[in-house]
């Protein structure tokens, strides 16, 4: 069975490591082997969850563009497989727009485009844009895939 070419939110939280209010991202608008576009409001929901009291902060584009690759990682992977461990290992050429997410109207547009990788990293361009085209964020970010968490050993 092929991965859907759409998805909503519920569909989405089971392809990626994240789960409660902590899935950004509402609906998988299109995507392919090379890139994923998403949409979502969640930048407006007064308790999300990155929201501090001054709203919610540009920076946070990456953890949206983050969710957007992992999903698209999960989409490539084997149907009915359980989202594997990635990790954001760096962000670079970062450019900012916006001071907040939160006051910008309507969707937030997050697409993703693959420019390189193999089975332990990815690397990704992404751009946040408002509904009307505008540029809120941008950059590249690289992705380590399959790293095993560390864990405490007690001495023997």
């Amino acid at each position: 069975m092929t991965a859907p070419q759409t998805l909503d939110r519920a569909g989405i939280a089971r392809r990626i490591p994240h789960s409660g209010s902590m899935c950004l991202l509402e609906r998988l608008e299109s995507w392919d082997a090379d890139a994923i576009h998403c949409s979502t409001t969640t930048h407006a929901q007064p308790d999300n969850p990155l929201r501090t009291e001054s709203g919610l902060l540009a920076p946070n584009a990456i953890e949206y563009a983050a969710q957007a690759m992992a999903l698209h990682g999960g989409l490539l992977a084997v149907e009915g497989s359980a989202p594997s461990a990635g990790f954001l290992a760096s962000a670079r050429n970062v450019k900012l727009a916006v001071a907040r997410l939160d006051d910008i109207a309507g969707a937030l547009q997050v697409k993703a485009r693959r420019l390189s990788g193999d089975d332990r990293q990815i690397l990704y361009e992404f751009t946040l844009k408002a509904d009307d085209g505008r540029s809120l964020a941008e950059g590249r970010a690289v992705v380590v895939l399959n790293t095993p968490l560390a864990t405490e050993s007690t001495p023997s």
